[in-house]
Parts: structure tokens; sequence; C-alpha cells
């Protein structure tokens, strides 16, 4: 495989792991690099012109956010996605951000309202970013962001913990969402409206309202996404169902 540029391997202050884990992570979060791909040791250091020692730091980074699997004497690949799992995924989510949503609601302090409007308003500017250069990845990192101050708001590490965990594992299925939405034509104020009002929800302090906002946010993300699986377009999506245990 090709290396990178001259430019890019020896960009400044940054060392091979991270130039290798942030352009690795990039690809599978947008789903360049498709779930079940083979991530051969040697293949990504010739690619990045660097030795194999960055490549592994990179990939148990990636392995510790759930991107890669890391199989004993067999390799390491982007680790799959088993569609067959998602509405007990999306039934999840639901719950712990209505439960997240609600305690915000109830615990927020000034400085913690803060930091939620000012992710809300990151995120519909990342929005339109995203609408525009047709990448994901904006969406990705900010709807993040937006959700987990949220959670910490709510001032139970259990349940914000539990959550993260959940956001992390359902980042690329955002990228599909951004798919359909860009697709259906849908506006960045379009996009951020659910976030608006959760926000709106725990400036009030109203615990009822902000977990209603909340399950409303996780449903219509729940509608879109089967939605969008239901019209096969995962077809023409770089996109590598795991073998079943039968087979």
């Amino acid at each position: 495989m090709a290396k990178e540029t001259a430019g890019d391997a020896h960009a400044p202050k940054e060392t091979g792991t991270a130039r290798v884990y942030v352009t690795l992570r990039n690809e599978i979060l947008t789903m360049k690099l498709a779930p079940g791909t083979h991530l051969d040791e040697l293949g990504v250091a010739e690619r990045f012109g660097v030795s194999r020692s960055p490549v592994r730091e990179a990939l148990v980074r990636l392995s510790a956010e759930g991107l890669v699997t890391i199989l004993p004497n067999r390799g390491n690949v982007v680790t799959p996605m088993d569609f067959g799992r998602v509405p007990e995924f999306l039934d999840a989510l639901d719950l712990l951000q209505r439960v997240t949503t609600r305690l915000a609601a109830l615990h927020r302090t000034d400085e913690d309202l803060r930091k939620i409007q000012l992710a809300a308003k990151t995120y519909e500017k990342a929005a339109a970013l995203s609408i525009k250069k047709h990448n994901s990845l904006d969406v990705i990192e900010t709807n993040y962001e937006f959700h987990m101050a949220v959670a910490k708001a709510g001032r139970n590490v259990y349940f914000a913990d539990l959550y993260r965990r959940l956001l992390e594992e359902g980042r690329r299925m955002l990228n599909l969402h951004f798919q359909f939405q860009t697709m259906a034509n849908i506006s960045s104020e379009q996009m951020a409206s659910d976030h608006t009002e959760m926000v709106a929800a725990i400036e009030a302090g109203d615990a009822d309202w902000a977990e209603a906002a909340a399950h409303q946010h996780a449903v219509q993300f729940k509608g879109r996404f089967m939605q969008f699986l239901d019209r096969n377009l995962t077809a023409e999506m770089p996109v590598v169902y795991p073998a079943s245990k039968s087979a």
C-alpha cells in the first residue's frame, strides 16, 4: 500500500502512534474501513511509513474504544457490527438517555448548564459543517460530547458510565443515521431540534419534560435508523455482517 505523503509523515508535534490512531479512528467511524476489515500490522506500518510498534500502540487504543478487535494469533479486525442486536441496543440507549437527562434536570449546576448549552451550540454548528462537507465526523464527535455533558450533570457516575459505553458503541450507527438524514435533506436546525428541547427542559429543571424530550430523541433516532436498514441502503455501504454461529 502507498505511504502517506511526506508532509503528513513529518507533521509537527505528532507522534507516529497518534497519526495512525487518528487516521484509522476517523476511517472506522465514517466506515471507510468497513466492519470486519482485517488490519495487518505490517501493511498499516507501510502505509504510514512507521515501524510496527506505533501501529500496535494505535490498535490497542482503538481496541480500548471498541473499534478494533484484537484476535489472539489471528491479527486485528475492525470490530464487526451485529445488526441483529440493533433493537436491543436502541432500547438500552433510550432507557439510559431518559434517566441521564432526567437526572440532569434535577441536579445540574449553573456551570453544568453552561457546558450543556455550549455543547448544543457546537453540535448544531458541526451538523451544518458535516452537511456541507458530506462527512459525519463532526456530528459524531459533537453529539457524543453533548450527551456526555448531560450525563455528567446528572451526578450519577454509574449511569453516566453505562451511557458512555452505549454512545461509544453507537458512533458508527450515527454515521449511517447521518447518511439517512442528509438523503432526506434534513437541515442542521432540524438535526439539533431535539437537543434544543432537552436543553430547555434541563434549564427549566423539569424532570418529566426532560425525560420526555430524551425519549422522543431516542424514538426518532430509532425510527430513522431502522427505516434506513429497511430500505436496504446498507447494501451500498461498506458493512460486513458477522458470520452466523451456524455457518
